[in-house]
């Protein structure tokens, strides 16, 4: 039998959470950054095999996108 039968909340409640509106706009900044670094196929794919490489073109990428 499931939690949620016999009545007991799993996780926060309602009155547990609150907005904080500078970390929702941090979040918010990040998740952007990470969608257009997937627009970039070489960086959402992963051709290249040696960390050091991967890293550089991540780089690079948000270098260009931050410039743009």
């Amino acid at each position: 039998m499931s939690s949620w039968r016999r009545g007991r909340q799993i996780g926060r409640t309602q009155g547990d959470m609150t907005y904080d509106k500078r970390r929702d706009k941090r979040r918010n900044r990040i998740e952007i950054m990470f969608g257009r670094l997937k627009d970039w196929r070489r960086v959402a794919t992963r051709y290249d095999r040696c960390p050091k490489v991967f890293l550089s073109a991540i780089v690079f990428a948000a270098l260009v996108i931050y410039w743009l």
